[in-house]
């Protein structure tokens, strides 16, 4: 492979930047030119065999997970997560569906097994059905999941589930529809019961809910009225601490409800939590109410932070491999693959990147990501 592609580059590459990897390509393969609603590109073929290898960091963490967003813009403008009058990148600046299949399969070839589609909110790809068929297809993804706000989940579920997808995960802040509306600005909590409802009849199980937790907005009667939905539910509510992101790092620094005060709320109304069980690999700890059928499940990445089992690495919507959510650490993909680089040299950048993950967050030492926002990394 061309010696421009060694670990230094992954450094000089790596954080802050947003720089383009320079390469040489001039493989000796035959690229497919192609023209989509994107531009013109040029892509190495992915082979039709690859042998499977693991990835893993400087730390030892084995990487397996990949979350990829497919498109940063929502139809929905949560407080915490962007502004109201967000702007969205042009479509030219985000990743076909060709291209997103051909890094899926680079992944999958250094032992990535687990997908996690998010946006801003993945359902409204227009292509989101044939992204998950193809994604499921490909040879060592053995799960495939989706992180959405439940919106088109309606008319979606079931063939989102009969292309492949395994189970969803559903954004719900508040069960108080006026509340709800407030929170996402623009949405209608009905929508998102509608949406469950079809996620549970297609079979994408288990259900989990997810709730960012903010301060003066859903801190007390509405943490209390979610945990009640498993009390009969064979649900996980997972409570999720708000973490700074962008243009509204100071909003979510200044509304942070942490894990212990949103378990004393819980426990102050059902009485002490028991546990459930816990690989350590997860980031959301089970806990379940005395009887209840469902669980309950709390992210508490600022406050408690459980970065030592770590095997996630994302996929912006642009194409940036980001090595931790909460740092602006980044390796540009898109440029190299719309350049021609082969199958080898994408894994040798994919590789490379995971091998420099960081160990975790530095939101401590105030160290906070500046370069996007939530919906710009798909959490």
């Amino acid at each position: 492979m061309p010696t421009n592609l060694r670990r230094f580059d992954v450094e000089n590459n790596i954080a802050n930047s947003g720089d383009s990897i320079a390469l040489d390509t001039r493989p000796a393969v035959k690229h497919r030119s192609q023209r989509t609603g994107y531009g013109q590109v040029q892509i190495a073929p992915a082979p039709e065999h690859f042998p499977i290898e693991q990835m893993h960091d400087s730390y030892g963490r084995r990487i397996h997970y990949l979350r990829i967003s497919l498109t940063d813009a929502c139809n929905l403008r949560c407080v915490y997560c962007m502004p109201e009058n967000m702007t969205f990148r042009p479509r030219h600046e985000l990743m076909s569906d060709e291209e997103i299949l051909h890094l899926v399969a680079v992944g999958a070839s250094l032992g990535v097994e687990k997908i996690r589609l998010t946006g801003g909110e993945p359902s409204i790809h227009p292509s989101v059905v044939e992204l998950v068929r193809g994604i499921a297809s490909t040879p060592g993804i053995k799960d495939v999941a989706m992180t959405t706000n439940a919106l088109l989940l309606d008319k979606l579920a079931q063939p989102l589930a009969d292309a492949g997808l395994h189970r969803v995960n559903i954004s719900i802040d508040t069960l108080d529809p006026d509340k709800f509306h407030r929170i996402t600005r623009w949405g209608h909590i009905e929508d998102v019961w509608k949406g469950i409802a079809a996620a549970e009849a297609a079979g994408l199980r288990p259900i989990k809910l997810n709730a960012v937790v903010t301060r003066n907005f859903n801190d007390s009667q509405d943490v209390v009225d979610l945990a009640r939905l498993t009390l009969e539910r064979d649900w996980e509510v997972r409570y999720i601490e708000m973490m700074p992101f962008g243009e509204v790092s100071d909003f979510q620094q200044t509304n942070v409800v942490s894990y212990r005060e949103i378990r004393d709320t819980v426990e102050a109304e059902f009485g002490p939590l028991e546990e459930a069980t816990y690989d350590f690999v997860d980031p959301s700890r089970p806990f379940r109410i005395p009887g209840a059928v469902g669980t309950l499940g709390f992210i508490s990445s600022v406050t408690e932070p459980f970065c030592q089992g770590c095997g996630r690495v994302r996929l912006t919507a642009d194409g940036k491999l980001r090595l931790c959510l909460l740092r602006d650490d980044e390796v540009d993909l898109l440029t190299p693959l719309r350049q021609g680089a082969t199958f080898d040299e994408m894994r040798e950048l994919m590789r490379e990147g995971a091998f420099h993950k960081p160990w975790g967050h530095g939101l401590a030492t105030g160290d906070f990501a500046h370069n996007r926002s939530m919906n710009q990394i798909g959490g």
